[in-house]
């Protein structure tokens, strides 16, 4: 898979150009545009300067096929940098440009079908991903392209688990008879591994190790990242040493080819089958590398996305100048008539906006002041319950368990990485199971107890939470959580006791331990004062004993609706 997105950047500049020499326009030369000829010289060296270039030829020019050709050189680039859906955009305008029955234009369709083929994939619409293909194939007259084609549409039958039809489509590929090496390797290394997939019990050691052969010996980099890849995939629930092995053959390989998206996929396996004592190692680095890569393909969409902004201005601006222009002697006839009867009218209002502007200034900036300390603070609240309190009761329970369930533990720090990524977009963490809510306070409140701190609870039964509203059970469960954090760091109590009560229209709960207490100078930090505007979101209150010499009462009510 990732050999395809590689060779994309490299395969379809080839048919383009092949299709640039095969036109029959006479009308057209580089020279004869500098912006295209400029884009051309960046393509495949940088990226951001070719897409610049290209998308001032889609402003200036007034030929449909050289729009196409810019557009579709454009679709490859968002392409190559992560941009499925701007590239999708660039690729459909293009074909908007192209028309079917013009041979010239049969080349520039095949490469936008493929393209869009491609993008769908990706964002797993396998069916819009399997008629873009069969179009492209369609209208695809070289040999080796169909052939690619032919992969893309078998490796999307095999996305979406439809492996008969992936592996018809691969022997169909075996079968022809002038293969390069390069493509039969490829072909035999996805078909032995989908019939695998198909059937866990079909033996494909010997086809995946002949292809790599192949691919090793033909130095096809990009083919034995491929083929380690899916020997790692194979050995893994066999043998775990030869698939580890293959993992970091992958991982190694792909560092080689500069590739950080299969590097990702190596670590991910590593992560996986690797001894304990180095999967936090790998662990980390996936983390730095998969940031980086999200990073910069971020920068990517927001760069392409200002150029085509600037784009459509400069199409707003060459509509203002038009209409300036038609309507120019008017208004100076019209500012003439009117200079000296608004003369005085116009340094009034000059001086009543300069005041207003300053006060308006003033008030905005206050506002904006008050609203970065408003977004502060909740982001690091949000960083608190999500990462602080996540992590700390992870580490609780890796301490105080015999036996560590690693996919278990790294499923939760994953789930955690990705709420903690959500925090910059400010994605709301409110949604609440509403069912067995009781069996997930126990679950919480028990991952705190160890072999010196015993937990006990009463009345958290079912009924409790039946009249409770989802955003309460979320605010109050991030309430315990914190709760019981303060105790494992601060309290060292050795008997923690909660019991969960509803009298009337009201909830308590009374937590009580035998720890340390609360000294004289107790100060709410960040964690205890989310707590109480926590408490106060759902009209409740939290009152703390502080006259316990020693050991700690607190007491939590809230209306249950």
């Amino acid at each position: 898979m990732s050999t395809l997105k590689k060779l994309l950047p490299i395969i379809v500049p080839i048919l383009l150009i092949f299709a640039c020499q095969k036109e029959k326009e006479t009308n057209y030369s580089p020279s004869e545009d500098a912006d295209y000829y400029q884009a051309n010289s960046f393509f495949n060296k940088n990226n951001d300067s070719a897409f610049y270039y290209y998308n001032k030829v889609v402003i200036h020019s007034k030929d449909s096929l050289k729009i196409a050709r810019a557009y579709s050189y454009m679709a490859v680039i968002q392409n190559d940098a992560g941009d499925y859906f701007g590239s999708i955009e660039s690729s459909l305008i293009a074909l908007a440009f192209l028309d079917e029955s013009r041979p010239e234009d049969r080349n520039f369709i095949v490469s936008n079908y493929n393209e869009l083929g491609l993008n769908n994939l990706r964002l797993k619409n396998y069916i819009d991903a399997l008629k873009y293909s069969d179009l492209a194939f369609k209208y695809s007259q070289d040999n080796e392209y169909r052939l690619m084609i032919l992969n893309n549409k078998g490796w999307a039958f095999r996305e979406k688990k439809d492996y008969p039809k992936a592996i018809e489509i691969y022997n169909e590929i075996l079968a022809k008879g002038s293969l390069s090496k390069k493509e039969y390797a490829r072909a035999l290394t996805n078909s032995s591994f989908t019939k695998w997939l198909q059937n866990r019990k079909y033996k494909a050691a010997n086809e995946l190790l002949t292809a790599l052969h192949i691919r090793e010996t033909e130095n096809d980099f990009w083919g034995q990242n491929s083929s380690y890849a899916h020997l790692a995939d194979y050995y893994a629930e066999k043998r775990a040493d030869s698939a580890l092995f293959y993992a970091r053959s992958m991982f190694a390989i792909a560092k080689k080819i500069n590739s950080p998206d299969d590097q990702i996929e190596a670590l991910q396996k590593l992560i996986k089958l690797s001894p304990a004592d180095s999967t936090k190692q790998y662990f980390e680095t996936y983390q730095q590398l998969s940031d980086s890569v999200q990073l910069a393909r971020n920068a990517a969409k927001n760069q392409f996305a200002l150029i085509r902004y600037e784009t459509e201005k400069h199409k707003a601006d060459n509509l203002k100048l038009q209409q300036e222009n038609t309507n120019k002697k008017y208004q100076i006839i019209k500012q003439r008539i009117a200079l000296f009867s608004t003369l005085f009218l116009l340094i009034v209002g000059a001086i009543i906006s300069i005041l207003w502007y300053k006060k308006r200034k003033q008030r905005l900036e206050l506002e904006t002041q008050n609203h970065i300390k408003e977004h502060q603070l909740k982001t690091s609240k949000k960083i608190h319950d999500v990462v602080a309190n996540g992590l700390y009761r992870v580490m609780t329970e890796i301490e105080n368990q015999n036996h560590i369930d690693r996919e278990g533990i790294l499923d939760r720090l994953e789930n955690m990485y990705e709420k903690s990524r959500d925090i910059s977009y400010e994605a709301e963490e409110t949604q609440v199971n509403m069912q067995n809510f009781n069996e997930k306070i126990t679950d919480l409140l028990r991952s705190f107890a160890t072999e010196s701190t015993k937990v006990i609870i009463a009345g958290n039964e079912g009924g409790l939470w039946e009249s409770v509203n989802q955003q309460a059970r979320y605010e109050l469960e991030h309430i315990l959580q914190e709760l019981m954090v303060n105790m494992r760091k601060h309290s060292h109590a050795t008997h923690v006791a909660l019991k969960f009560e509803k009298v009337g229209n009201n909830t308590h709960i009374y937590y009580t331990d035998n720890g340390v207490g609360v000294k004289e100078d107790f100060r709410y930090k960040n964690g205890l004062k989310n707590t109480g505007n926590r408490i106060k979101s759902i009209d409740g209150e939290i009152i703390f004993d502080t006259e316990v010499e020693k050991g700690l009462k607190i007491q939590i009510s809230f209306p249950i609706s």
